[in-house]
């Protein structure tokens, strides 16, 4: 067999497909790992820092590193977030439907909003106003 005539048998097919696995796997766990980094807001810019660069300089090992030692982490942070969305989601469908509170629950949810960072003081204001008025 000549340079020029070259088989792509079955062994080849099946390697190139696990090749093609664990590439497409590596990129899941390096979205997964950056966004958990990027979420964290207890953690200081240096630790993310050297974080991603242990994850770039040793590719799996630095992701299975940082796995095992914030993985928990990992799920708790990506509860809080969805809780998270979950809050005001429910919030901007309450005040689209009115839900028939009075407005002395409307002003005390809007300050709930306010105090948590949902909502900005001068949103908090134009709630306010709306709910005296009805």
């Amino acid at each position: 067999m000549t340079l020029a005539q070259s088989s792509f048998g079955n062994g080849d097919f099946l390697l190139w497909m696990f090749e093609f696995f664990l590439f497409v796997i590596w990129f899941w766990l390096l979205f997964m790992v950056f966004s958990d980094l990027f979420r964290d807001h207890e953690t200081s810019g240096w630790a993310k820092t050297l974080w991603i660069i242990l994850v770039i300089v040793l590719p799996y090992l630095g992701v299975f590193i940082y796995l095992i030692a914030r993985g928990r982490g990992m799920a708790e942070r990506g509860l809080k977030q969805q809780q998270a969305m979950k809050q005001q989601m429910d919030a901007q469908i309450r005040s689209a439907v009115g839900t028939g509170m009075s407005p002395t629950d409307q002003i005390a949810q809007a300050k709930s909003l306010l105090d948590t960072g949902t909502i900005t003081q001068a949103e908090f204001d134009v709630l306010k106003a709306k709910a005296l008025a009805s």
